[in-house]
């Protein structure tokens, strides 16, 4: 059997509903219960670390307060913390995602960049550009949560070594593009095949012991090569084999 059929036969198993519950924790368990892209955001940037402790954290969050006034925002989430993210950076992401919502939508934010090149990573730049517009507050919690603007080379264009993976917004533009059993597929107008693979700790070790990746530095150059080695699998559709690549490494059957 070759890779690609071995692949595809994980896609085909894991790539069902009964693969999210409290038993089998993923972030997009919560994400697929929100009501907007704003909501989807936040779960998406608060998922790293424990995948159980991500489920929980997120089930404690009101994702109807992006709706109120920002005072509310403060006082109900004081004494709220996950991680690396103090009182402080929740409520300040909360502002500034709310202060967005009332001006745009993330998908025109986004489409607007993306689609001068079709580049994903363009569009991911641009919304994190907006989301700090909005707001002045900094700090390491903060900065590490939204993550910071991606580097650039002397011709401005994104450079793919010496970026971080973005892991968590490359995951959340493949529940938001892709549309399956487990992806959402609420914005339109973004092709899947433009997606980058979510790339973690565990699809990076399984992808370099599968063959799909030879380099041995975890970052976005890394990222975009299992990318295109998946892309020889399916072309239109190289992300669809990430939460099967994700739960191969987290149930260590590599």
């Amino acid at each position: 059997m070759t890779l690609k059929e071995q692949l595809d036969l994980e896609v085909a198993y894991r790539n069902k509903e009964c693969e999210l519950s409290l038993d089998k924790p993923d972030p997009l368990l919560v994400a697929r219960t929100c009501e907007d892209e704003f909501s989807m955001l936040l779960c998406a940037l608060f998922a790293y670390g424990n995948a159980k402790l991500i489920v929980q954290f997120l089930q404690s969050l009101d994702f109807s307060l992006l709706n109120e006034s920002e005072e509310r925002i403060q006082k109900e989430l004081q004494g709220k913390y996950y991680r690396f993210q103090n009182e402080a950076d929740i409520q300040n992401i909360f502002i500034a995602l709310r202060r967005l919502k009332q001006e745009q939508s993330l998908e025109t934010i986004f489409y607007k960049a993306y689609s001068k090149e079709q580049s994903v990573l363009e569009g991911i730049d641009a919304l994190i550009a907006a989301i700090r517009s909005v707001s002045e507050y900094e700090s390491q919690g903060y900065n590490f949560l939204l993550s910071k603007a991606m580097k650039r080379d002397k011709f401005h264009q994104i450079k793919t070594v010496g970026n971080a993976p973005y892991k968590r917004w490359n995951m959340f533009l493949r529940w938001m593009v892709r549309k399956d059993c487990l992806d959402l597929g609420f914005w339109t107008k973004v092709e899947s095949k433009d997606l980058i693979l979510p790339l973690d700790t565990h699809t990076f070790h399984v992808s370099r012991h599968l063959g799909l990746l030879e380099r041995k530095t975890y970052d976005l150059h890394s990222a975009v090569l299992v990318t295109e080695k998946l892309k020889e699998f399916d072309a239109q559709d190289p992300v669809k084999y990430d939460f099967a690549l994700y739960r191969i490494g987290q149930e260590k059957i590599y």
